[in-house]
Parts: C-alpha cells; structure tokens; sequence
C-alpha cells in the first residue's frame, strides 16, 4: 500500500508544477499542481508513523520535547476547534486514503539561513489521496500541521495539490514579556504562546524581576527601599525567605511548570530570565548590604556575599526550568566593567556546571582587549546601538547574537521613546540595503553596513520584547496582547523567513485571527447580532434538577437575544417581578468576561451599599462601588470620580470602546425598558489609569478592560437591591 501511495505521488509530481509560494504566515514555498485540490472535510483519520510515534527532538531549546504522537494529539484538538472536523488518531505503518499521514524524513534535507542543519524543517504534500507530512523531527511536523490550519482557513477548507519543502531561516523566534513589573497569570501566558505558535514563533523569554526606575536624583535611601520591585517566582526555601512577599502575584513550581509544559506542547520553549547584576532592586531590598551605595538597583559585585547570593537563588530555580538557556540578565549594569564581566563568567560557569545549561545575557559591555572579557559561550542578546554594535563588537569576535533591536520594542501605555504597538510598518521596509522587507540578520534597519551576511551562523534569531516600565497599574493584561496582537504575526513571517507584503499580511491576518486555536485573548463570544445577551428579570423559568444523591431548584432567566445564553438565579422575586439581590444568593449568566467593543447595561437599584460592593463580577474585573464607581482589573482599583444615587433606578453602562472604558449612569424608573447601546445620550465619564513617571510626574493614560460578566450578588458582594434588566451588545 505505502509502495502504491508513492506511485501515486510520483505521478502527481511529475505532473505540470508551479513553483510559488503559499500566502500564510509565514509564506511557505510550494510547487502546485494545475491538477486541482484536497478537500479537508475529506480527511477521515489522522495517522502517525508507529516507527516514530514516540520520537522527540532532541536538537530544540526546550528539555521537554513532545513527542510525534503528543503533537498529533494537539492537532487534533486544533482540527476540531479551528474547522470543526471530529477525527480519530490512529498508529499506522503506511498512509491510507483520506488521512494526515505524519512521520519522519531525512533530517539532512533542512536548513537554516547559514546553512546548519535544522529540526524544525518539514515537507508538506498533498495529491487526491490526502495529506503528507514529514518532518526534520516532531517540531518540523508541528509546524506543518500549522501550514494545514492555515492554509484549510484561508482557502475555505482545501488544499492546493502540490507539495512544500520548508524550513525556518533562523534558530530562535520570539517574543519578551516583562513580568518583573506587571504580573501576568499563567493562563495569559499560555494563551500568548498558542497564538505565537500558529505563527510558528518558538521561543517565549519571560522576565521574571525587575523594578521601577530608581532616580537616584531624587529618591532617598529610604525611598528606594520602598520602590515598586517584583520576583515572580514563589519558594518556599528557607535560603530565600523575604526575597518574594507576595505569593498570590508570583508563580509557584508547579505553575511554571504548567506553563512551559503548555507552552512546549505547542512548539514553544520557555526562557526564563533572572535580572542582576543591573535592574537588581528587589534582591537589594531583601538584602540591603548587596547595593552599590550610589544606587540600590545595582549590585555591588565585589562585596564578599554578592555572587554567593546569586547562586543560591539560582541553585534554588534551576530545576524548575526546562529550556537548554536561561537569562542571567546583566542590563544596563553601570558599575566597574571589571566586576561586571567576573559575575557574568562566575554566573556561567555556575549554572553550567550545576545544570548543564548555557547563559544569555543582554548586551552591555562589548569585549576590549584590555578587558577580561565574557566568555564566548555567553550568546549576547543585543537591543540598543548606544550598548553595542552587534556586528562589529560581537559577532566578528566570534559571539553568537540574537537580535533584539528597539526598533520593534514596545512599552506598555506610555513611553517619551518606545511606541505602544509594534512598529509593523517596519518588517515590511526594514532593510537599509534594499529598502524591502526586515530579517533577523539586520540589526540596523538605517545603516547597512551595520549587519552582516543573512547566512552568518553566528545570527541567532530575533526576540522582541515589550517593557513595563511604568509598573502593574498602567495597563490591564490584555493590553500586553494588543500592543503585540499584529506585531506577532508580522514578525513571526520575517523571523522564519517569509516574505509577505504588507498588503498580503493584513488580508491574511484578518481572515487567520478569528480562528486561532486554544486561545481567546480578545475574549470574544459567539453571537447572532450584535445583541450578545438580553435579560428582563421578568422572563423567568422555574426549573428543578434530580440526581440518585440530592436534588435542587433555580430559576432561569431567558436570554431574548437569541443565542441561548440563559441566565440561572436563585435570587426572589419582589412584588414588582424584580430580583431582589443580596449576598445570600446570585444571579449568573453562562458567560465571563467580554473584550473590547461592547456596551453592558444594567438596571438596577442599590438599596443599602456597604465599604467595598461588587455589583457584578467577571473572569477579568469587577464592576464595584467603593463607594466611587469602580472597576477592578489585573490586581488594580480604575476609580471614576462619581458614584450612583442609592434607593433609586439607575441605567448603569460599561462602555468599552477601543483602548478606552467609560460608565454613564441614568436614573431611570422601573417601567422604562433599557436603553439601545449607544444611543442612550447620558453623559459619559472615562475610567483612567494614573502613571507615576520616574518619580518626577504623572500621566493619564486610556485603558481598556475587559466587561464582567459572570455573577451579580451572591457573598461577600456588599450590597442589597434589585435587578430588573441586564444586557450586553457588541456596539460601543
């Protein structure tokens, strides 16, 4: 059968091809037939090799590589959620007719940019008997099976007849997230990695301390100790007591665990990174005596008990983490060189001995014959010309360099010099020596002499970060994904290789973004209209459930909106058909949290309000009175400056609209049906987060949270009243 298959694909090959490329993201080179092509609700089975069905790459970053049949697994999950095709994973020597066959080919036909071999390469072929793919290793498999999903998106469920050889240009391709300054819980990361993944990005670099700005001009001692300084992960090792005092904001073992474990489920590896000996305030807060006296965010190398410390935090995480790299940080360190270079080989020797594993550093202090420079097995993550020139300082002294130019970095809400979003404009006109598209290998998008060869081995890839330089009130989680939400695409094509134009990626992007797998960032719902739900607490079905061990009763509140979304609450009636709300019972709908574009209308009236009142709560915020009008999001209170009348019938609206959040507030009575969204006429007020900038001034900045949509009353709520009407619409 396998010998008849490759019969049959010989003659599909010898057939008229066309050599082109398919528009995804990234683009994929592929010789089409004229002979026509395979439709996806065809496929009945997804078939893997039983001769490599447990293999895994061993030539990744990460230590725990899925195996074939794992990623398989993934992608029929993915197969269901993104095209709603139920098939069935079977082991198999040989393809069949209408499956996916995965395996494994020769591992020497793929390489990189330079030349090297690669594991992440993979074929893709598809005649009238199905889909092929083999891969350099289960890696390469799993990014063709992202070449399928988008390819079956973005043609209406078929695939063109013809086959792919492809393979990414560069090692490393990612993205940076800072979580020294703002937390990000661990599902949001995940989720983050499933969207980079679809784009075939593989490397995920977290920044796990770090804190605010330290202006030694104008702080105090005293003030310092004091500042805003994050370590994100939580032991419970008595060596590190008092370094982390905020457990509900840090990760734990098990929760690192679970994100690089998702995280490499889909082909991504984790890099953890630990900041010192610059950017080093939180351990200088819990050890005072480690700080340069000029300035406590640094620490002062040369006392006896600075790089012992260092290890035991290390020795204390190292096992936790499952990448062949990790960060050592080693930023803007504006000490003695000397000292700087010491720790950074002392730190590298250290953690390669204790683990095996090899360090990465950002560029600081380039090498100088009269310096005893950094090891050359420290690869150099470059991010700024006024640190170094990557070409001339490091990699012509034979440093490997990953490239994390600011030209694409973002800083969250605010920034004198960095832009919120990524500069997508850029990877399509970034190259100084063409004016054409931007690769890994360009450092400097103005000065072409700046950058080497796009084969040079010595070009690691492209990581670009996005900063929190202002701290966790700037900005709700989801404003990470926003500011990156275009840019992970755009960069992801040119990291791998590709060569889309920018009007190839926005039509594109487009029609790939409402169908990415395991993933609602944007918190979307499913709806008919744009009315989403519409609840009138007189529309009511009593109902009553039996199980062999108890029994119990709500009421249902229908949804007349037509999608179903019917609410549950075991709240009574009043006299008027009201529900009457309290802390004894709850109104919930099916539904948590809404992303941006949306108006959410109550009508409601507060009866008796206690210190702190949650009149609806959400996966994402809380709608409050404390007393001010409220929304609480991402670990922070955004306070209007009004409140509502209490013992009076109000129309209470959350308008999301863009990177902005507004609440109007009408009083009403009860016989008046809710306004229509966006035509109610009241007078908005603008939720607003305040920015303490550098300790010198502050700044008002929009920002965008998320609709609570999960429970009305129920403990701890802190308010007494009735509910005559809610609804959400997507108009804003």
């Amino acid at each position: 059968m396998l010998r008849l298959y490759y019969v049959c694909l010989a003659i599909l090959l010898k057939a008229v091809l066309v050599a082109t490329r398919l528009v995804g993201i990234p683009t994929v080179p592929y010789n089409a037939s004229n002979s026509g092509s395979y439709s996806i609700p065809s496929i009945k089975a997804l078939v893997v090799d039983s001769q490599y069905a447990e293999s895994r790459d061993e030539a990744g970053e990460t230590l725990i590589p899925p195996s074939l049949q794992d990623f398989a697994k993934t992608f029929a999950d993915d197969l269901h959620d993104t095209l709603d095709l139920d098939i069935g994973i079977s082991i198999g020597e040989e393809p069949v007719s209408d499956v996916i066959f995965i395996t494994l080919g020769d591992p020497s036909e793929y390489t990189d940019a330079s030349g090297a071999l690669t594991s992440e390469g993979y074929t893709l072929s598809v005649n009238s008997s199905g889909i092929f793919i083999s891969g350099a290793s289960p890696l390469g498999v799993w990014w063709g099976t992202r070449t399928v999903l988008q390819q079956a998106i973005l043609s209406n469920g078929s695939l063109p007849y013809g086959k792919a050889v492809d393979a990414p240009g560069w090692k490393i391709r990612g993205m940076m997230l800072d979580a020294g300054r703002h937390y990000y819980p661990p599902e949001f990361i995940t989720e983050l990695c499933s969207y980079m993944s679809f784009f075939k990005q593989n490397t995920f670099h977290i920044h796990l301390s770090d804190n605010l700005y330290n202006n030694v001009n104008l702080y105090s001692r005293e003030r310092s100790l004091e500042l805003y300084a994050q370590f994100r992960l939580w032991s419970d090792s008595e060596d590190l007591t008092g370094l982390n005092k905020y457990k509900n904001e840090s990760y734990t073992r098990e929760e690192f665990e679970e994100i690089q474990s998702v995280c490499a489920s889909r082909g991504v590896t984790v890099i953890p990174e630990i900041e010192a000996p610059g950017h080093s305030l939180v351990i200088v807060q819990w050890k005072p005596e480690l700080g340069l006296s000029n300035d406590l965010s640094l620490l002062n190398i040369s006392y006896p008990d600075t790089i012992p410390t260092m290890k035991t935090i290390w020795s204390t995480f190292l096992d936790w983490f499952h990448s062949k790299t990790v960060h050592i940080g080693a930023d803007e360190y504006t000490g003695d060189v000397n000292d700087y270079n010491r720790f950074v080989n002392e730190m590298a020797q250290y953690i390669y001995e204790v683990s095996g594993k090899l360090i990465r550093i950002w560029g600081t202090f380039p090498p100088k014959p009269e310096y005893n420079n950094v090891n050359k097995t420290v690869s150099i993550q470059h991010w700024e010309f006024f640190e170094d020139n990557p070409y001339y300082d490091y990699i012509l002294n034979n440093y490997s360099v990953l490239n994390s130019d600011d030209t694409y970095y973002t800083v969250n809400k605010y920034s004198a010099s960095y832009p919120q979003v990524v500069n997508v404009a850029r990877t399509f006109n970034g190259n100084p020596a063409t004016g054409g598209i931007w690769q890994p290998y360009i450092f400097d998008t103005k000065v072409a002499s700046n950058n080497p060869e796009r084969s040079n081995p010595l070009v690691l890839g492209a990581v670009t970060p996005l900063w929190n330089d202002y701290g966790a009130n700037a900005s709700v989680y989801s404003e990470a994904y926003y500011a990156w939400k275009d840019g992970i695409p755009a960069l992801a094509d040119k990291q791998w290789g590709g060569d889309l134009s920018a009007s190839e990626f926005s039509s594109a992007f487009a029609s790939l973004l409402p169908s990415i797998p395991a993933q609602n960032l944007e918190r979307r719902i499913p709806s008919t209209s744009s009315t989403i739900f519409n609840y009138d607490s007189k529309d009511r079905i009593d109902r009553q459930y039996f199980t062999p061990i108890f029994s119990w009763k709500d009421t249902a509140v229908v949804d007349q909106s037509g999608n179903g979304y019917d609410a549950s609450t075991n709240c009574p009636l009043t006299a008027e058909s009201t529900l009457s709300i309290s802390s004894s019972c709850t109104f919930k709908t099916p539904l948590s949290s809404k992303g941006r574009e949306y108006t959410l209308s109550l009508k409601l009236r507060v009866d008796e309000l206690g210190k702190d009142a949650t009149l609806v709560s959400g996966r994402d915020s809380s709608l409050m009175l404390t007393p001010n009008l409220t929304l609480f999001a991402s670990g922070n209170y955004y306070r209007l400056n009004s409140t509502i009348p209490v013992g009076k019938w109000i129309n209470l609206s959350i308008i999301g609209r863009g990177n902005q959040t507004f609440a109007s507030v009408q009083e009403t009575s009860l016989g008046e049906p809710l306004p229509t969204a966006g035509s109610t006429g009241a007078t908005e007020e603008e939720f607003l987060a305040i920015l303490g900038i550098n300790g010198v001034s502050f700044v008002w900045a929009p920002i965008a949270i998320e609709a609570p949509l999960q429970q009305v009353g129920g403990a701890n709520s802190g308010w007494t009243g009735q509910l005559a009407a809610m609804s959400l619409s997507s108009v804003a």
